[in-house]
């Protein structure tokens, strides 16, 4: 295998033994030891080098943690061209030129306020992280347990936001923690084993959800362990997390059974035996090689953390998303849990379709200015947020664009998006949720998947 090397003088390739098939925390080791501790890092896990299609790229943070670009299986395409790491020094860089350095600074200082006003980015998401959200969807019936069968988890309090806070307080972790330098959310965490010692960070909620709710895992340090292990493998934690879902139903382990699970982690996918792989090609593969019905995927992507059929308009995001089921790319979670932006009731169809139209389009533009994806809640309620965000952009690039002029790119980034699935092979057909949706009603509102082929068609109409 190889590694890339970027700096000002440019990049450097070089062949690499002594790291292959290493974890990635023992990768960021070694590497710092090499090369100091503010190098930059991209690497994959053994996951990646064996190309398994839930492999992620796994990213150095300012406190040598591991952060993920998560879904999609980008470590399997970095494995596919053998490469095992990237790394960057930015000794003697020239930095970002701002064209209006004080136009800058104001309209930034007005977006961070915006930020820090909001209760969900200001306060919930800093104090509980993004896992504050298993008490609210448990209550709203949308909280996806036992391979997607029920709404609720009777085990929700032993893996909630309160309790992984109170934990991390008790064992001296750090219940607010940024996944880069410039984060003023701090919706990220350090969580610590019993015996205070580092076990993972960045506890997720969907990591929590899948391993826990889904998985009927309550015990939080095996899901955190399990989470420690997909970070130093180099695996998604949300596809894992589903594919053990669908590996419990197929009879692989029980429901439950974190030990085993952590087994499965190590010994099967961790080393690629045969049943490994098939494990860490995600939930979609082993509901192929076992023939399971139940198997929540869209374009093979796993489901997260929501049941479509309670909260419907994460649904129609799901189904018509062009990375497959993905939350982020149109968070309908905001207003029909979280009334951001206003209402839509999660049970009713009524405004679904429009609501994640108009987030997806929204989404696609603040992802192009590199945001995360948070800033939206201060943007659907707070009304400086937005203007802020385009006044920043004008002012680094000195150009002058409008709100609509944002609006018409996230529409351009969609339809291009989707342009290239068409000429892939994907059809309006590959823009539905599965089947079980429709015939299996959810507790507790008994709700179902009831929207039509032509109503879920009728997103793409903009």
């Amino acid at each position: 295998m190889y590694s890339l090397h970027v700096s000002k003088e440019g990049v450097t390739v070089q062949e690499e033994s002594e790291l292959v098939g290493k974890g990635n925390f023992a990768v960021i080791e070694a590497l710092e030891a090499r090369l100091g501790k503010k190098t930059g890092i991209l690497t994959i896990g053994p996951a990646g080098e064996l190309k398994m299609t839930a492999a992620n790229i796994s990213v150095k943070d300012p406190d040598s943690k591991i952060r993920s670009h998560g879904r999609g299986g980008l470590g399997a395409v970095m494995g596919s061209k053998k490469i095992k790491f990237i790394t960057i020094n930015d000794e003697g860089a020239p930095g970002v030129k701002i064209a209006e350095p004080e136009k800058f600074k104001t309209a930034a200082r007005t977006f961070a306020k915006a930020l820090l006003d909001h209760p969900v980015s200001g306060e919930g998401l800093p104090t509980y992280g993004t896992n504050v959200l298993v008490n609210i969807l448990n209550e709203a019936g949308g909280l996806p347990t036992k391979n997607f069968t029920i709404g609720q988890f009777d085990g929700h309090d032993k893996i909630s936001g309160e309790t992984l806070h109170d934990t991390i307080v008790a064992r001296g972790g750090k219940p607010k923690h940024g996944c880069h330098a410039g984060c003023i959310i701090q919706c990220s965490q350090v969580y610590h084993d019993k015996d205070g010692k580092y076990l993972t960070s960045g506890f997720e909620y969907e990591t929590i959800w899948g391993l826990g709710a889904d998985c009927c895992i309550d015990n939080l340090d095996d899901i955190a362990l399990a989470d420690n292990i997909m970070d130093d493998i180099g695996i998604d934690s949300i596809e894992t997390a589903v594919m053990f879902g669908v590996a419990m139903e197929a009879g692989i382990l029980p429901f439950g059974d974190s030990k085993e699970m952590l087994r499965l982690l190590t010994d099967e996918i961790g080393k690629g035996t045969p049943l490994g792989r098939i494990l860490g090609g995600g939930a979609g593969s082993v509901g192929r090689a076992y023939g399971v019905t139940r198997v929540p995927v869209v374009k093979n992507q796993a489901i997260p953390a929501y049941d479509p059929r309670s909260v419907k308009g994460i649904g129609i995001t799901y189904a018509t998303s062009t990375m497959g089921a993905d939350h982020t790319s149109g968070y309908t979670i905001a207003t029909n849990i979280l009334n951001v932006g206003g209402f839509v009731d999660p049970l009713k169809k009524d405004g679904q379709v429009e609501l994640s139209r108009n987030l997806q389009i929204a989404t696609a533009a603040v992802d192009s200015t590199g945001m995360c994806i948070f800033v939206a809640f201060p943007a659907l309620d707070i009304p400086e947020c937005l203007p802020a965000l385009i006044d920043m952009i004008n002012a680094r690039f000195g150009i002058s664009l409008t709100g609509d002029d944002v609006t018409n790119l996230g529409k351009q980034v969609l339809k291009t998006e989707r342009k290239f699935n068409i000429e892939a092979g994907f059809t309006k057909e590959h823009d539905r949720l599965p089947e079980f949706f429709k015939s299996e009603p959810v507790a507790p509102h008994n709700a179902v998947w009831d929207f039509s082929d032509e109503e879920i068609d009728e997103f793409w109409n903009f």
